[in-house]
């Protein structure tokens, strides 16, 4: 099996990740319905890396790449706009994800995604670095705070050293930009995960479930998942990703056709819909 899709992989991908002018995204609302489909979607990543994408919904393609000049190109700067609106919003769990990729999950995964990248309030002493723990304490005593607030409340002076812990709180789930602001000049508000998702971080999930649901959300839309693609869309390891996807084949959701390589078990049904 090569690293290529045959063609009726890539066309069913089209219409489950709304790669198709007909399908195209337009609206937050048509963003929303898309994340929840999908279950997991990167936010403006672009023909060069795989999985769904919000950017790619809103051209419409498959092959888009993003321009060098965003601003003036309509389609990235709606895709753009779209993405600050549903964070907004708060319906979808939104933040710098896995290898800090920006990264929108349907609430119906984010217990799944926390029992793999999440960090326990017991083992924060331990798991994160020194400049988040005093991030994360002043936006437990503050709940939402914009980024010029954090960095000076926290005492970090260096813009560099609180991207890094803003960005470390990202990936274990600790904290979300909860609100992008362009007037008078740009910044995020930041929140507490725990503040908007709740109900959903308290839930606990074994991590083998956690493994077979996010593989499932992923070939759901995929149809077949290559050599090693699970693991380059979340960034789970090679190892975690095949549990996944072996667990889905376990239950005769998925069949093994090439070493690596997994297909959903009614593809040709879902083909012929």
């Amino acid at each position: 099996m090569t690293d290529s899709l045959p063609e009726h992989i890539e066309a069913y991908r089209d219409r489950r990740w709304a790669r198709e002018p007909e399908l195209r995204i337009e609206s937050a609302v048509e963003a929303e319905k898309l994340i929840d489909r999908v279950g997991f979607c990167g936010a403006m990543t672009d023909a060069r890396r795989p999985g769904p994408s919000l950017y790619l919904a809103v051209t419409g393609r498959r092959d888009a790449h993003m321009p060098r000049n965003v601003q003036k190109d309509p389609e990235s700067s709606l895709a753009w706009r779209l993405k600050d609106e549903v964070m907004g919003r708060g319906r979808m769990y939104y933040a710098k994800l896995t290898r800090g990729r920006a990264t929108f999950v349907a609430r119906r995964l984010v217990p799944h995604f926390n029992a793999l990248w999440g960090v326990s309030r017991r083992s924060e002493s331990a798991a994160l670095s020194a400049d988040a723990r005093r991030v994360l304490k002043v936006l437990r005593r503050e709940w939402e705070m914009a980024t010029a607030d954090v960095r000076q409340t926290a005492g970090i002076t260096d813009r560099a050293r609180l991207t890094r812990a803003l960005d470390e709180l990202q990936r274990t789930m600790k904290v979300v930009p909860a609100e992008a602001l362009y007037e008078p000049w740009f910044t995020y508000i930041w929140a507490l995960a725990e503040g908007r998702f709740a109900a959903e971080l308290s839930v606990k999930v074994r991590r083998e479930d956690a493994l077979r649901e996010i593989a499932r959300a992923f070939l759901d839309g995929a149809g077949m998942t290559l050599c090693g693609e699970l693991a380059k869309v979340t960034g789970l390891s090679r190892p975690d990703a095949g549990l996944g996807n072996r667990a889905l084949m376990a239950e005769g959701y998925a069949v093994r056709i090439a070493p690596g390589v997994y297909q959903l078990t009614d593809l040709e049904a879902r083909l012929r819909e």
